[in-house]
């Protein structure tokens, strides 16, 4: 199954890119045996260098204390079902989504930005810290970055998945207080400042001033409801099956919230239902918009209400500075176009939507003294102060 433009060819998208990735770790491990190891490398690799890790649904980055983004990888893990053996994780195990045979399955622990399998979580959050070169002998402290809407259940299982793959301290901050920091918005300053942070399972409206959570919107909406929605549509209508990976190449080839000035179209190959024939039809950028337009307005629903929520002073601040859009779901076309005509507020979508949420959080791990009070409490407890 494949997707491509019918005007131009359709722009493949395997994961974030690859100038994201840690550099290999292999060989390196630290060893209190290893004779090879000169003093003052064995001395280097002992210090623990703090991390921050953001957690998504879609993809995962991790930022290391005076180094920056380390790693960035798909949110998935391929898994042996046989002996439960670890096959892949990132981008390698992202590829195989939807083509590999019975005993493998490629799977995403995340759903809706919550835990779906512990055990997997906790292997996969293991696997991420030892290719940042994490071992037993040092253990780093963690800030990781999760929905505002995270359960306490949900925040202990993070917390606890964290420390048994190696974290020596885990701290959790909330994701739009995190991309709030990493867009450079005056959080610190008694002026209101409005997030929409859209991603892969979840999409969030926060309006922050003086360091905390003034207002706040959460919906399990985002980029993954966004790909069922088109593959719902196209085997509704077309009666075509197509897979997941197909779906999100439909979606950056074509997608939109809202029309644009060149409409394209797109061929999409997939199975038949009727027959079990491979089949071609040509789906327009009006027909996706369509599809996802339901989503679409609950998004827009939620901001409106995170708005309405709003103290009359900051809401005049909002009107001045604007909205600032984040996640990899605020990429899609047209959309901050839509929010502004909903809202009658500018909406702008900051710099770097995909890495801005752990550039808040690593932000917080270089000044951890002075902003660790913007961090949740452990479960059970309230804000730190």
């Amino acid at each position: 199954m494949a997707c491509t433009r019918s005007t131009r060819p359709t722009t493949r998208i395997s994961g974030p890119p690859a100038a994201g990735r840690a550099r290999p770790v292999r060989g390196q491990r630290a060893h209190p045996r290893s004779p090879g190891r000169r003093p003052a490398e064995r001395a280097g690799r002992a210090l623990a260098r703090d991390l921050a890790i953001d957690l998504g649904t879609a993809n995962t980055l991790v930022y290391a204390k005076g180094e920056g983004i380390v790693l960035n990888e798909p949110t998935v893990i391929a898994l042996n079902s046989l002996n439960h053996e670890v096959l892949a994780m990132g981008r390698e195990a992202w590829q195989m989504i939807g083509r590999t045979p019975g005993y493998i399955v490629a799977v995403r622990p995340l759903r809706q930005g919550a835990i779906t399998d512990y055990d997997v979580t906790q292997r996969m959050i293991r696997l991420l810290l030892q290719r940042v070169g994490v071992s037993r002998l040092n253990r780093p402290k963690v800030l990781i970055c999760v929905p505002s809407a995270i359960t306490e259940v949900e925040r202990r299982a993070v917390t606890e998945a964290a420390r048994r793959a190696g974290a020596a301290d885990v701290h959790l901050i909330e994701q739009p207080m995190a991309a709030a920091i990493g867009a450079g918005l005056p959080v610190h300053e008694p002026l209101g400042s409005m997030v929409v942070d859209i991603g892969g399972g979840t999409s969030e409206t926060a309006l922050i001033s003086l360091g905390g959570v003034v207002a706040l919107q959460a919906i399990r909406i985002g980029g993954f409801e966004f790909d069922a929605a088109i593959q719902t549509f196209i085997r509704r209508e077309y009666g075509i099956a197509i897979g997941e990976r197909t779906a999100e190449d439909i979606k950056i080839a074509i997608g939109s919230a809202d029309p644009v000035d060149e409409e394209l179209a797109a061929e999409v190959r997939g199975r038949e239902l009727m027959s079990g024939l491979p089949k071609t039809v040509v789906l327009t950028m009006a027909e996706v918009r369509g599809a996802v337009d339901e989503l679409i307005n609950s998004i827009c629903t939620s901001v409106v209400q995170c708005l309405g929520q709003a103290p009359a002073e900051l809401a005049q601040d909002v009107i001045g500075q604007g909205i600032h859009l984040v996640g990899g779901g605020g990429l899609l076309r047209g959309l901050d176009r839509r929010l502004s005509r909903v809202t009658g507020v500018p909406v702008h979508v900051v710099d770097a939507p995909l890495e801005c949420v752990v550039l808040g959080a690593g932000r917080c791990i270089e000044a951890y003294d002075s902003l660790r009070s913007m961090f949740m409490a452990p479960a059970g407890g309230g804000r730190r102060n």
